[in-house]
């Protein structure tokens, strides 16, 4: 047991995430050479990449799936999923973030902040999960190390805490100062970065570097009362104390350390892992594991105890050499090969056949698995991700936040013969990936798939033709659509049934009234405030939400009403709940007609960085396409514009925006919320 807790205490579990083109692969494949995990560098741009692993992530050069490896620092294991950039891909932060107990947040040091950046920062801040910062990058001109500090305290309202300042600056940038030991860090550039030279503080950045060392026993004395009478006293404070300050502020979440580097150069990398260990959480530090007992409903938790019952969160499913490889962690006890296992969620048996040390694409064969552990498991058939698993002591953790799609197309295969080899491709892909949905249209009988954005789509069609041998056609991208209403409205429908010449009654009152947007439908059972034991509330609740499935304007789903239940009656309790499901199932429907039902679309976060010859154009364009600019930033060669755009006006506009700029302006977009947009 207590071999147990030491390793415990020297394991972290860790995510590196970041906007895209931040550097974050980059950051993460000198980790693995440093650390030995790999002998040679492998690079983003050369498709090289050990944890972009897939062939269309190597080929497109951006991260497409998160990648699980473990590698070894100062005694110290560390387990790393690299997750995705790309706004498309953002249920792989989600499900990485809701498993892991600390991140590494890697910055452009000339960008700074970018939306995926928040996205990703609010979705740690969601899960409680205590990060560091990275401000990469720094070699590249227009970096700033100072300006991406007051971005994150701006956009993020973080608490950054610089444990370094940069030497040099753009292509002159060569080390870093560690305020704690007051030395400068220098790399030497003849094997990769991986020696490191401690000298003394050059001159010209002595003050500075004073200056922001005093900054950073301030902030810390403010976090710590303890530390606060040491710094009062005036006494030296040695390292270890300043450590220890430093590592309780960052789990309790109350600082974000910031180091710094230029991953590309090879410069940061050491640091960075001396501060992932020294810093970030074991599964000791981190509060025990909420959930709640699946009979009772009322919380339970679990702490990270190798001899508690089993706990463990699937929150991956990959289908891979035809078999279905689930990630898990264990949160508590252990998982052995040939283990019965119990799938709460589905309140159903499972069998343990292999388990799984991942490295990217590569898998070690293992007899069991700990607490802490990331692992893959095969043979558990109907898992899926957000399941929880125990043995004796059931408890339900948690699920993973899925995302609604946005984006639809029609797809048929070339050759009529394939049609059976398509529809079970695609249902592999929608194991894989609960953000992609298949259905088939009933009036077309079109198989139409769903996914978050075009590049989301896209890879799913590559995937198809690449990894199942399937040529698909697709259809013209179509927006997803929604549904809600503008006024109230009320409504007292009946429902009457002739069954073997007995006439059979229910009779429902409701009313509808518009939600705020993004709130969804919301049902408020009124009637129980004169009925409490009412019996037949579900059924009412039911009719409301199959009627909700599809909106009276376009069949879309309704969303952002609340739906009051005033009354409900019927005549022969054998037959109620179904009487009063279709009453209210068609007094619902009646409801949306009579109170001005109105057509969603999906609205866009978008961010356009463009030099500044270019804004005039740039803002005209997005006014044609119906968007509303909120902010524009000018900084010193660049503009950035922020606005909401409806998705169906912006489908090529990467195409647009290349030539309206020269191929000089970029810009990130991802799904904020629906709302009907004024003609």
């Amino acid at each position: 047991m207590k071999r147990e807790l030491q390793r415990l205490n020297k394991l972290r579990n860790i995510g590196i995430a970041a906007h895209i083109d931040a550097g974050k692969t980059t950051v993460t494949e000198r980790v693995l050479y440093y650390t030995g995990k790999t002998y040679k560098i492998g690079e983003v741009h050369e498709g090289t990449a050990t944890m972009d692993y897939l062939p269309q992530e190597q080929e497109r050069g951006i991260t497409i799936t998160s990648a699980v490896t473990t590698c070894y620092w100062n005694d110290h294991e560390i387990q790393i999923i690299d997750t995705p950039g790309h706004v498309d891909f953002t249920i792989e932060v989600e499900r990485s973030l809701r498993v892991l107990d600390g991140m590494v947040a890697v910055f452009s040091g000339v960008e700074g902040v970018e939306p995926q950046s928040e996205t990703v920062w609010h979705q740690a801040d969601k899960y409680k999960v205590p990060r560091l910062a990275f401000i990469n990058k720094l070699d590249r001109i227009g970096s700033d190390f100072f300006h991406v500090l007051d971005m994150m305290v701006e956009k993020l309202g973080a608490n950054p805490l610089p444990l370094q300042i940069p030497l040099g600056k753009e292509d002159d940038f060569y080390g870093v100062v560690d305020l704690i030991t007051m030395k400068a860090i220098v790399w030497d550039e003849e094997n990769l970065g991986a020696t490191l030279h401690h000298v003394a503080i050059p001159d010209d950045v002595k003050q500075t570097a004073h200056v922001y060392r005093e900054k950073l026993l301030e902030k810390l004395s403010m976090l710590d009362d303890s530390f606060m009478e040491l710094y009062l006293d005036g006494k030296e404070i040695d390292d270890e104390t300043i450590h220890d300050a430093i590592r309780k502020a960052t789990i309790a979440l109350r600082c974000v350390p910031v180091i710094c580097g230029a991953a590309l150069r090879n410069k940061g990398i050491q640091p960075l892992l001396d501060a992932i260990v020294r810093y970030l959480p074991s599964p000791l530090d981190v509060p025990p594991t909420e959930g709640h007992d699946p009979v009772t409903g009322e919380k339970a938790y679990r702490e990270a105890d190798p001899d508690e019952d089993l706990c463990a969160l699937a929150f991956k499913v990959v289908v891979t050499e035809g078999r279905k490889l689930v990630y898990v962690r264990i949160y508590s006890g252990s998982l052995k090969v040939g283990d019965d296992i119990y799938n709460v969620n589905l309140q159903k048996k499972e069998k343990v056949s292999r388990v799984y040390k991942i490295h990217a694409n590569h898998r070690d064969r293992m007899d069991e698995a700990r607490t802490g552990d990331i692992v893959g498991v095969v043979g558990l058939k109907e898992t899926s991700t957000g399941h929880t698993l125990t043995k004796t002591k059931p408890i339900v953790l948690e699920s993973i936040e899925l995302y609604q799609p946005v984006i639809s197309m029609a797809v048929e295969p070339k050759r009529n013969a394939d049609q059976e080899k398509l529809l079970l491709a695609l249902q592999r892909v929608a194991e894989e990936d609960p953000t992609f949905i298949v259905r088939t249209d009933e009036s077309s009988f079109q198989t139409v798939v769903s996914g978050m954005g075009e590049l989301h789509l896209d890879v799913v069609m590559r995937r198809v033709k690449d990894e199942f041998g399937v040529d698909v056609l697709v259809g013209k991208p179509q927006v997803v659509y929604k549904e809600s209403i503008e006024r109230a409205a009320t409504v007292d429908q009946p429902f009457e049934k002739l069954i073997n010449g007995v006439l059979y009654r229910g009779s429902v009152a409701l009313s509808l009234a518009p939600n705020p947007r993004g709130q969804g439908i919301t049902i408020i059972p009124d009637i129980l405030s004169r009925q409490p034991e009412f019996p037949y509330i579900t059924a009412i609740e039911e009719g409301v939400t199959e009627g909700s499935q599809m909106g009276v304007v376009k069949g879309f789903p309704l969303t952002d009403v609340r739906v009051t239940i005033h009354d409900a009656s019927f005549n022969n309790p054998d037959f109620a709940r179904l009487t009063l499901k279709m009453a209210a199932y068609d007094g619902f429907k009646k409801a949306c007609s009579d109170a001005g039902p109105v057509l969603l679309v999906p609205l866009m976060s978008l961010t356009v960085t463009t030099p500044n010859e270019f804004l005039g154009e740039i803002i005209a364009d997005l006014h044609i396409r119906k968007c509303q600019i909120n902010d524009v930033q000018s900084q010193d060669r660049v503009t950035i514009v922020e606005a909401k755009a409806p998705l169906t006006s912006m489908f090529g506009y990467s195409t647009d925006i290349r030539s309206l700029s020269q191929g000089r302006a970029s810009f990130t977009m991802f799904f904020s919320h629906y709302d009907k947009v004024e003609e």
